[in-house]
């Protein structure tokens, strides 16, 4: 995208193979992480709290996303990622007889829809002008913002999150 190209550019576009290849192994993993954490929602208290939480999954996304060759790449990868983890966290859900609520079913699918919006504009957090600064700032300030709105209060593994996410962020 030449119109964001001041903020950052793209890295070298790698074959189609390859970005079908990379695209697959994050959608695989989400997959994976789907499972996981219903399992860890159904087994362990604390887990289970940490990763139902809105800031583990802006950091995940976010590492996916300033990670990837190109801002269209970067929305592909995590819509993938976020897709897949929530396929598989509602199918091991059902299959485990699992108590959930449809209301978080519909917002986690609205967070899922947006993620590649999302990832398109964060993987501009790590170019080198003010803009990047800003939308850094804000992903921090999102996760934070979050964590209050939808539980109502800023917990101790929400500013590990937005810790973790700043020095991605910020690190040269």
């Amino acid at each position: 995208m030449s119109l964001f190209s001041h903020i950052r550019k793209s890295e070298q576009p790698i074959p189609l193979s390859k970005a079908i290849l990379h695209t697959a192994i994050i959608t695989c993993l989400g997959l994976m992480t789907g499972v996981l954490i219903k399992l860890l929602d159904i087994y362990t208290t604390n887990l289970g709290n940490i990763f139902s939480q809105v800031s583990v999954w802006i950091f995940l996304c976010t590492l996916i996303s300033v990670y990837s060759n190109s801002a269209i790449r970067a929305a592909v990868n995590v819509f993938g990622f976020c897709m897949g983890m929530l396929l598989t966290y509602y199918i091991t859900a059902e299959m485990t007889a699992s108590v959930y609520s449809l209301t978080f079913v519909y917002g986690w699918t609205i967070f899922a829809l947006f993620s590649p919006l999302m990832g398109f504009c964060v993987w501009y957090s790590k170019g080198k002008s003010w803009v990047s600064r800003i939308i850094s700032i804000g992903i921090i300030i999102v996760m934070l913002v979050a964590s209050i709105v939808l539980f109502d209060k800023i917990r101790v593994s929400d500013i590990l999150f937005a810790v973790l996410t700043g020095f991605i962020l910020f690190k040269k």
